[in-house]
């Protein structure tokens, strides 16, 4: 299995694994002009969306994508890891971790000191694997404000 950056052509597969993730967490997800939205987001001028996207055999069996923000209680940029999320089929064989190692290369690249993420608190397979790894939870409510 390789690991890469999302290409145009894996546009739609991208969408596809959105479908599965927002479904493995219980979430509404609309397909509507996805593919236009994500391509102009990940090819688009400003590039800042990163996208991982993990390759078996020409077919994408995961995804993560990231970006980097800022904080201004540290007064400094981190990075935003806003999915990751892998087919059953191959969670378990270390791709989870590889894929974190290549955002906290970015990070580094970035001269971020910290990557932030969240997950269901009912997902608990990715919070042992959170934890697994070295990160530390905090508990905070997200809040959506549709505008």
């Amino acid at each position: 299995m390789e690991i890469r950056f999302a290409q145009k052509k894996d546009l739609e597969s991208i969408v596809s694994l959105c479908k599965a993730h927002a479904e493995y967490e219980k979430a509404d997800f609309v397909e509507a002009n996805k593919v236009g939205l994500l391509s102009k987001y990940l090819f688009g001028n400003s590039n800042e969306l990163k996208c991982l996207v993990v390759d078996k055999e020409s077919k994408l069996v995961g995804y993560a994508t990231y970006f980097k923000q800022f904080s201004t209680w540290d007064a400094c940029y981190y990075v935003y890891l806003d999915c990751l999320f892998l087919k059953e089929e191959v969670r378990g064989q270390g791709i989870g971790k590889r894929i974190m190692q290549h955002i906290k290369e970015f990070a580094k690249l970035e001269a971020c000191s910290i990557i932030q993420w969240q997950t269901p608190t009912f997902n608990t397979k990715a919070i042992n694997f959170y934890q697994k790894i070295g990160a530390e939870s905090k508990s905070k409510e997200r809040f959506i404000w549709e505008v």
